[in-house]
């Protein structure tokens, strides 16, 4: 079974959207499959999954991971955590990170691959790894944007019921396997029809547009704040906490 798999919490409120896609994976790889063959196997119906899954060691030497899925459309997968929240998303998320893929390999093919990934693929990199999607009212918003802490949690904690968060983000799931107060992540506000994931993926992936990602216009949000998601933060203290909870540089 890849590694930390067991210790996932499949009632953890963030894993909602996926829990019933990424038990299925998990109980195919501990009856005895490797994660790509688990993934492979709990794949959309044809024609809706844009890679297959392969083994880490199909990818050639010296090429590039993004530039490889690209021009293959196959996703090298190694075993543990990281990869398995990655493999969901694709599932999850496929439009989306099609379009994440196709920016990455269009960025490599201009400029090759440096020591520096520069402005574009950084924040392509940052969205893929760290993103949240949040559909919430106006003044939640700003006031996220603005790291109004109290506002945020205390004074607007009512406008949560109004609002919808998702993580996509794959290093952030695998980050809250063991949860941490300091966890954040990165957030795009969305407008989406609805909370069904599959519009939430159409209208994410026709938004991506590479400059607008250079500039980064994204918030920041410790996910254990999110009201619902963590007993502690009932206690108004447990916003209190500079090192988590920080001012607006």
């Amino acid at each position: 079974m890849a590694p930390g798999l067991a210790q996932i919490d499949w009632q953890a409120p963030w894993l909602a959207p996926v829990a019933a896609l990424g038990q299925q994976v998990a109980a195919h790889c501990q009856a005895g499959l490797l994660l790509p063959e688990a993934l492979n196997a709990c794949a959309p119906p044809a024609g809706a999954a844009p890679v297959r899954f392969v083994p880490q060691g199909a990818l050639p030497d010296g090429e590039a991971y993004e530039s490889y899925i690209f021009n293959s459309k196959q996703c090298p997968t190694r075993e543990g955590l990281h990869d398995f929240f990655n493999g969901l998303m694709w599932h999850s998320f496929p439009r989306t990170k099609a379009r994440l893929n196709q920016l990455q390999a269009a960025q490599i093919t201009a400029g090759g691959i440096g020591q520096v990934r520069g402005p574009v693929r950084d924040a392509l990199t940052l969205f893929d790894e760290n993103m949240a999607f949040l559909r919430a009212p106006g003044p939640l918003w700003e006031a996220l944007l603005a790291k109004r802490w109290s506002l945020v949690f205390t004074e607007l904690r009512p406008l949560w019921a109004q609002s919808h968060l998702v993580l996509f983000g794959h290093a952030l799931l695998e980050k809250l396997v063991f949860p941490r107060k300091a966890i954040t992540a990165h957030v795009l506000l969305v407008h989406p029809a609805t909370d069904a994931l599959v519009d939430l993926d159409a209208w994410v992936a026709a938004a991506l547009n590479p400059d607008q990602l250079a500039a980064k216009p994204f918030a920041n949000l410790p996910v254990l704040g999110v009201p619902g998601w963590c007993p502690a933060n009932e206690a108004p203290g447990f916003y209190q906490d500079p090192t988590v909870f920080r001012l607006r540089q």
